[in-house]
């Protein structure tokens, strides 16, 4: 391995997707899943509270491989963004649920994703049908609660039907709240405000997120200015198409050195084609098409046909449709769960499908080529690490997006 693929220290940046709670979550998370991995796998991984000020995150020191790696990791906040966008008011949820069905089913691009993975389309169908079905109980038991008032108060006379439809308000009300604070076991609500976030700007990036984005780009230009050997950027989930419009910002603006640490993209559980498959989402795809000939990162995209809630083995800039000539990112493969898991691992874990979602970031029974902990604290660089990897055969490339404009309505084409 020559010197430049060796890592001695890192810094890591993990954007966490569309998730409301605190980021110690991620840290607990790393600690107990990185204490299973290092037993399984025979190395050494231990955490430590990080020193200086900036975003939350935690120091670890890794002996992996006769090697010893420092790495600091950072979690970049916009949890306090998400909160600020999920709707308490139950009437505001519904509204939000007819105007982000319309703009998917109106504009075709929901019947689109289908032809791309089943699993994720399921997962945002999934908020829509639970909450109709909450409301549609919730009717049943206004109605019911109405006939029994009017029935059994026929000696008021006119004034029955008055009190049973205040009641039935109330029960209908009620068991709608009911459903709402539920919503911790039930995650209907919580997708609902997660795919009404995009589709409420047609797929633009909203204001208050684009300036916390260039916060995080210069957390990450600072990065690249430390004696460190590599700087590596891990986006999950939603996370993911946040960290394609930040490093392509990064690059763009000149402030990724050739002089500088290795920058390296990881890419985990990506649901990019629901947002870049919007008609307003030309700034995302502007981003997907130019990060994907870039000589100044590697890319790696890890997903697995699992995790039902990812667009699994989907190329995101191929399948939006804006993959360039020269295209070379992202190297796309799978996490293999059902072979990296234990029969009885998988077993226990197959139907949880938010718990699935996080596998990425915990230990497998049996790692294969993908092992989060030696990605984020071992001793070689992303590049030297997959530089031999073939991206999976099965992988989908095939454009399917009607809209493939890479500039704002007005200025450019539209592919159809």
């Amino acid at each position: 391995m020559r010197d430049s693929d060796r890592v001695a220290r890192r810094r890591v940046f993990y954007i966490p997707g569309y998730d409301p709670i605190h980021p110690r979550r991620y840290r607990e998370l790393y600690r107990k899943e990185g204490a299973a991995q290092a037993a399984i796998s025979g190395y050494s991984l231990s955490l430590s509270p990080k020193t200086g000020g900036g975003a939350y995150g935690w120091h670890v020191e890794a002996e992996m491989d006769g090697a010893q790696v420092a790495a600091d990791v950072e979690v970049l906040v916009w949890s306090d963004i998400v909160r600020s966008s999920m709707s308490n008011s139950v009437p505001a949820t519904y509204l939000q649920l007819l105007l982000t069905a319309w703009e998917y089913i109106s504009t075709g691009a929901l019947f689109r994703l289908m032809r791309l993975r089943k699993g994720p389309v399921i997962a945002a169908l999934y908020p829509v049908g639970m909450l109709l079905l909450q409301l549609a109980l919730a009717l049943c038991a206004g109605w019911a609660v109405y006939a029994l008032a009017v029935r059994a108060a026929l000696w008021i006379g006119p004034a029955a039907q008055l009190l049973g439809g205040g009641l039935a308000l109330a029960a209908i009300w009620g068991l709608l709240r009911w459903f709402q604070r539920k919503d911790g076991k039930l995650f209907a609500y919580y997708l609902m405000h997660d795919y009404a976030y995009s589709a409420r700007h047609r797929g633009a990036t909203p204001p208050e997120l684009e300036a916390r984005m260039a916060q995080f780009g210069e957390t990450i230009a600072t990065a690249l200015r430390e004696n460190v050997d590599e700087v590596l950027v891990v986006g999950h989930s939603s996370g993911a198409h946040l960290a394609v419009s930040v490093l392509a910002d990064l690059i763009r603006s000149g402030r990724v050195s050739d002089e500088g640490p290795k920058l390296a993209f990881l890419s985990l559980g990506q649901v990019v084609p629901m947002v870049s498959f919007l008609r307003g989402a030309w700034r995302l795809r502007a981003d997907l098409a130019y990060l994907s000939t870039r000589a100044e990162l590697t890319w790696v995209d890890v997903t697995a046909p699992g995790d039902g809630c990812a667009f699994a083995l989907c190329d995101p800039v191929a399948v939006s449709g804006v993959a360039p000539e020269g295209k070379h990112w992202p190297l796309v493969f799978s996490a293999q769960f059902t072979r990296s898991l234990s029969p009885a691992r998988w077993k226990e874990l197959r139907w949880r499908f938010f718990r699935l979602h996080f596998q990425y970031l915990c230990a497998f029974d049996a790692p294969l080529d993908y092992d989060y902990f030696r990605v984020t604290a071992g001793p070689m660089t992303l590049a030297a690490r997959y530089a031999q990897r073939p991206p999976s055969a099965s992988r989908l490339e095939t454009p399917v997006n009607r809209f493939a404009s890479t500039e704002p309505a007005g200025s450019g084409t539209r592919a159809s």
